[in-house]
């Protein structure tokens, strides 16, 4: 029984591996993470007790202790409380240490009240899921040596390494402090491609972030969530129900009038809005200052500034800052539609204002906006109009 009951071959090992690791993660990025996390989706009891045997199995994780540890990450996001922020702690000490940041949050007892509301709280959760979370991968070890025989030990290891190495040090870790970003959102997050197959989709850390209440982490055609593609085979067998989804920005053909449906469309979409403000404004611009410098090192000054430019201000080192003061302050241009992508922010960002107060400053930033001059901005700015919440209107005929 050295090789235990199955007898596999060194790659039925490690499809073994693979094939139950993989289980775990669409167990944490689809049960505890969009449905007791967030909230974006319902699952049915059935896969429910699943998930949670499973993830008692294989991580000995309880559900309170990491849906409420999470909550406090996005509500607290890189600040002095946020339990595991790279941007605060370092890189090296998530990374390598985020699991040991973890239980270090579970031990504190206010955050498990304050943010572990809603989650299971039924007779297995209380006498056998929490209490003896050890015994759960004790099991697994046990099942590991009888299945795999002595290879099953490294199976089991790698088990119990894979969430503390790719969802504490990967997605906290890496997923805040180095990739692409669609969106500015108020936080470090970055996504991550392509590492799907390994986090199920959780590598799309940007766009979690900048929509956290959404079952869909995906947002451009050529991004892959691995964990939607679960939701919608359970969705087909009646086992899950979405709730939210990203927002999308609707356009409606014609309409030339700012209303409240543009102000609603415009607040519902402001990172969507603020992205392509930066795709079609900022940047060309910026290309256009570019190709007219007439000295190497503005040119070079010009190139460096663009992070500078369409970044979120929490994000900008000193030398990023006064890179964007020395741009700002020679390129009137450039300084203009800066000085615009902030005063559009700063619309929706006025909690304290009326419908009817954030309505007139958004016709009077498009009023103003087209009587720059400024191609580009002008453009946009025109097109604010036809921003709607509903969908298109079609044509009436007879």
């Amino acid at each position: 029984m050295l090789f235990g009951l199955l007898g596999l071959s060194f790659f039925g090992y490690v499809i073994a591996l693979l094939l139950m690791t993989h289980i775990t993660i669409v167990s944490v990025t689809v049960y505890l993470h969009r449905s007791q996390a967030h909230r974006s989706l319902e699952l049915h009891s059935i896969i429910s007790h699943f998930f949670r045997f499973w993830l008692w199995l294989t991580t000995g994780m309880k559900t309170k202790e990491w849906v409420a540890i999470h909550r406090k990450h996005h509500a607290k996001c890189e600040t002095l409380e946020d339990p595991h922020s790279p941007q605060i702690k370092g890189i090296a000490k998530v990374f390598f240490e985020g699991a040991e940041l973890y239980r270090e949050e579970a031990k504190n007892t206010d955050t498990m009240e304050r943010y572990g509301q809603g989650t299971p709280n039924d007779w297995i959760e209380r006498h056998l899921y929490e209490p003896y979370n050890v015994l759960g991968v004790s099991i697994m070890c046990m099942m590991d040596l009888i299945l795999f025989g002595i290879p099953g030990i490294t199976i089991w290891a790698l088990q119990m390494l894979w969430i503390p190495l790719f969802a504490a040090g990967v997605v906290n870790g890496i997923g805040h402090y180095w990739g692409y970003r669609n969106f500015e959102c108020p936080d470090a997050a970055r996504n991550l491609c392509p590492l799907g197959i390994f986090v199920g989709g959780e590598e799309l850390h940007n766009n979690h972030h900048t929509f956290p209440t959404s079952a869909k982490l995906s947002v451009k055609r050529w991004e892959f969530d691995l964990g939607w593609v679960y939701i919608r085979a359970f969705q087909l067998l009646k086992l899950a129900k979405v709730k939210r989804l990203p927002p999308k920005l609707k356009e409606t053909p014609g309409k030339l009038h700012i209303d409240l449906d543009t102000l609603a469309a415009l607040i519902t979409n402001r990172f969507h809005i603020m992205a392509r403000y930066s795709k079609e404004v900022l940047l060309p611009v910026l290309r256009e200052e570019t190709e007219k410098a007439n000295s190497t090192r503005t040119r070079s000054l010009l190139k460096r500034a663009k992070i500078s430019l369409t970044c979120t201000e929490f994000l900008l080192n000193e030398e990023r800052k006064q890179r964007l003061a020395e741009v700002i302050d020679r390129h009137h241009v450039l300084a203009l539609v800066y000085q615009y992508r902030v005063r559009l922010q700063d619309i929706w960002g006025r909690t304290t204002a009326t419908q009817r107060e954030l309505l007139e400053s958004l016709q009077e930033w498009c009023k103003q906006a087209e009587a720059t001059g400024v191609t580009t901005l002008r453009r946009f700015a025109g097109s604010i109009a036809g921003f709607s919440t509903q969908k298109k209107l079609r044509e009436e005929t007879g």
